[in-house]
């Protein structure tokens, strides 16, 4: 299992187009994602569960990875999360 913490830049948070590209992104990879919001931790490949999550401008979430490719996975959503959904 892999972790890491990154804060959501986007104005919108993770909302509509945010979310679509991340669950894009985080459907190239085998391994399992999650996004956990304090207590609260979703499959980050759900549309509907990141929307449900209403991650706002300026959340610390933390994204996790469990499988052969977790490192690049969990690497990866965090740099399109930093980058502010730029690719």
């Amino acid at each position: 299992m892999y972790i890491k913490e990154v804060t959501v830049k986007n104005e919108v948070g993770l909302h509509a187009r945010p979310a679509t590209f991340l669950i894009q992104k985080a459907n190239e990879f085998k391994c399992g994602l999650w996004v956990e919001e304090g207590s609260r931790r979703i499959n980050a490949k759900s549309l509907l569960g990141v929307l449900s999550m209403g991650i706002v401008q300026g959340a610390t979430i933390s994204i996790i990875g469990d499988g052969s490719d977790e490192v690049a996975a969990v690497d990866t959503l965090c740099k399109l999360i930093e980058s502010d959904f730029e690719e």
